[in-house]
């Protein structure tokens, strides 16, 4: 059976706020969708910005199959004691875990750890990523085995990667974000690396834009008004119809395979 430590990206107050609404957290969101794979692995979950026992899960890193780093709500431009925990526990999970799943926020926090920049982005995915296509260096990679060389899939990002680590190699873009997906190596650990949610489903994505309305309309400025929202949610309903469920989550398959 395989060790996992899940990270956990979102502060602990947006996971309370999640519950109150009935909206799984990003790491039980996971944990659902890598049991569509297989049963077969033991779970550690840590969050760096405000657990206790942190060092508990320092001190056996180096056992650990693999790590998988979710998505969060946090901006890593913004600097606060929360994110910059983060990103130091990152370095040190980059020197002893010798393979890593970094998922939206999580590539954006192993970047920056890896000497990389981020970014507000000028354009956002909200719900959903339309066209990433993937590149020459993507098709032989083996994070996109039996993959479509051009899909959508669920997204929800405000920022992008606009400097890779260094020897770090983009696999992937769309028209949104120039760097979707990419692969980097750092003291013997293979980081890969997603802007994309392949672990989150589009209801709830639409959960998440109901959820956040106010605050899209308000403070993001993505939305004029409610009308604009119903019809973006509208757009990613019709994709639930059209979507096959192994091929948006192809990415965790293949990073689980690279576990045997």
């Amino acid at each position: 059976m395989k060790s996992i430590l899940i990270v956990e990206g979102n502060l602990k107050e947006e996971n309370q706020s999640f519950s109150k609404v009935g909206i799984q957290t990003h790491t039980e969101s996971l944990k659902d969708s890598l049991a569509y794979f297989t049963n077969e692995l033991k779970f550690d979950v840590i969050n760096p910005s405000s657990d206790q026992n942190i060092q508990l899960i320092f001190d056996k890193l180096e056992n650990y199959d693999g790590l998988i780093w979710g998505g969060s709500s946090l901006n890593i431009y913004d600097d606060t004691p929360e994110i910059r925990k983060q990103i130091e526990f990152m370095k040190a999970c980059q020197k002893k875990v010798k393979k890593i799943l970094a998922i939206c926020w999580g590539m954006q926090v192993a970047v920056t750890a890896a000497g990389g920049q981020v970014k507000k982005a000028n354009n956002s995915h909200i719900g959903i990523a339309n066209e990433i296509e993937i590149n020459k260096n993507g098709i032989s990679h083996p994070l996109y085995v039996d993959k479509d060389r051009k899909f959508n899939s669920p997204a929800f990002n405000f920022d992008e990667v606009v400097k890779l680590p260094r020897n770090g190699i983009c696999l992937a873009s769309n028209k949104i974000n120039k760097i979707q997906s990419l692969y980097f190596e750092i003291d013997n650990t293979k980081v890969w690396g997603l802007q994309y949610h392949p672990e989150i489903t589009y209801e709830k994505m639409i959960s998440l834009i109901q959820f956040r309305k106010d605050r899209l309309i308000e403070k993001r400025k993505v939305f004029k008004n409610s009308s604009d929202v119903e019809k973006h949610i509208n757009f990613i309903k019709k994709e639930i119809f059209v979507e096959n469920k192994l091929k948006r989550m192809m990415e965790l398959k293949n990073w689980l395979d690279q576990l045997k």
